[in-house]
């Protein structure tokens, strides 16, 4: 792992491969600025799903869908680091401990922090609900637009690209799949 400083000096070079010097006003402070916003971007690598999802409560018998739609998160492709955004729903079917719904919207985040691809967020999100609530069924459903996409290669301003990962019940059971779309586009919450 590199030093900060070392960090730094990378920006620098970047900054002067882009303009041919680093020392013009505007950029004399973007490399400590940009180490600034990478300890908030990759947020993720600092965190850990066991401790998100280890604070759980008695699901008092509880037994449908427990979903958390339209969670937004901002994430960077590995591939070109460039930006990608978009929206998640979370959802499991509790057995007999339910978790806080802030929780499912930590777990995107941890996933989303890192440098990644959407279907590893996809995956990963299942994998931890899986993991910790232990529930009869977990789904994930990422619906995103590539920075990739968009400013470079085809150019495509307005292509969503969506995964999802559905274990127990929702895999195995139409009903409980169908039921779970249908939650996800009902109509949002008027304020």
């Amino acid at each position: 792992m590199s030093t900060k400083d070392e960090a730094l000096e990378a920006v620098k070079v970047i900054l002067e491969y882009i303009e041919d010097s680093s020392d013009r006003e505007g950029l004399q402070k973007t490399p400590e600025r940009v180490i600034k916003s990478f300890e908030e971007i990759y947020a993720g690598y600092g965190m850990d799903a066991e401790e998100v999802l280890s604070s759980t409560f008695n699901g008092e018998g509880y037994d449908g869908i427990v979903l958390l739609r339209d969670i937004e998160f901002h994430s960077t492709c590995e591939h070109h680091l460039q930006p990608f955004k978009g929206r998640a729903h979370v959802a499991y079917i509790p057995t007999d401990r339910i978790v806080g719904i802030s929780k499912l919207a930590r777990i995107v985040e941890l996933h989303a922090r890192r440098l990644q691809n959407q279907e590893r967020i996809t995956k990963g999100v299942a994998d931890d609900l899986e993991t910790h609530l232990k529930p009869l069924g977990a789904a994930v459903i990422i619906e995103a637009a590539h920075g990739c996409m968009q400013c470079r290669g085809v150019s495509k301003q307005n292509a969503v690209m969506t995964t999802s990962a559905m274990r127990g019940v929702f895999f195995d059971i139409n009903e409980a799949r169908t039921e779970l779309m249908q939650l996800i586009q009902s109509r949002p919450l008027s304020s």
